[in-house]
């Protein structure tokens, strides 16, 4: 068995342990390349039935309209159903304040409308692309990852996982976020997508894109979201870049890339020398940037 096998394998066990263990489980699906993967092995678990639950998009508002491009093709393609919260609603009820100023951005918004959706539609689990090699808090997460019933984590109070046997047991009200993709890294993810030939959006592929650079991130200045400096203006650069990830557009930082196939992509994730969420400004904002969110409920 090569390991990408044994992880396929891993995630398939997780994927119909969710499945058996919670009443109405949903998926967290963006349009990024872990929840593609993530919704790609659902599809061999539970191949020839359909997904036996909805995918679960976040919509800041202020998306890359190639995610949701993607996002909408996929829906249709592997005939889901999706469900979709938008922070905008959440801003229009007064349930979140938006940020001002130049650094403005909706991802930390994001949290109170994901924990909206997951008490609206009464559901007990939510599969999430997270994996352990991204980000630290990241790597404090079991498989079965418990939240109370105000949807916020505790990484000192986790319930024991021995070897592949999963705790789902809760109380009234609250959930479990899980993760299949725990053990894999975004080495795995990228040679998986090669392997299996997962079509992917646009934006991970090599392409000319209007850029600025603030603070050593090169931003998008396409889609209008990033708010900008007179003085900046004239600095707007047509260059050759990808994506690594694919977030909230305020947030999401490009690298420059000659990549445009799977090939040199992995070739090129062998020789980097950045993580893969050092373009993420969101995770420089603290030291605790990601654990904080992730303990007030974040994906």
């Amino acid at each position: 068995m090569t390991h990408l096998q044994f992880l396929e394998s891993e995630a398939i066990y997780i994927l119909r342990e969710t499945a058996a263990q919670f009443s109405k489980p949903a998926m967290l699906f963006s349009g990024g390349k872990d929840s593609i993967v993530m919704a790609w092995l659902a599809k061999k678990a539970f191949h020839p039935a359909h997904l036996p639950f909805p995918l679960l998009h976040v919509d800041t508002g202020h998306n890359f309209p190639e995610a949701i491009e993607y996002r909408d093709w996929f829906v249709k393609e592997v005939k889901a159903n999706l469900v979709v919260g938008y922070v905008q609603k959440s801003i229009d009820d007064g349930r979140v304040k938006e940020e001002k100023g130049i650094n403005a951005s909706r991802n930390k918004l994001q949290t109170v409308t994901l924990l909206d959706t997951i008490e609206e539609h009464q559901f007990d689990a939510a599969l999430g692309g997270g994996r352990r090699d991204e980000e630290k808090a990241r790597a404090k997460e079991r498989f079965f990852s418990h939240r109370d019933e105000f949807g916020q984590w505790d990484p000192k109070n986790q319930r024991p996982e021995l070897w592949n046997i999963f705790n789902g047991r809760k109380h009234f009200g609250e959930h479990f976020r899980v993760f299949p993709l725990s053990n894999w890294t975004e080495m795995d993810v990228w040679q998986y997508i090669r392997q299996e030939n997962i079509p992917l959006p646009s934006l991970y592929f090599s392409h000319q894109r209007k850029i600025i650079e603030r603070h050593g991130q090169l931003l998008d200045t396409e889609t209008g979201f990033i708010p900008l400096l007179d003085e900046e203006k004239p600095k707007i650069q047509e260059m050759t870049v990808r994506f690594r990830t694919v977030g909230d557009a305020t947030c999401t930082g490009a690298v420059l890339s000659t990549a445009s196939n799977l090939d040199d992509i992995v070739a090129e994730v062998a020789a980097a020398r950045q993580t893969e969420r050092g373009t993420r400004a969101d995770d420089k904002r603290s030291e605790t940037a990601m654990e904080d969110r992730k303990k007030e409920g974040y994906f």
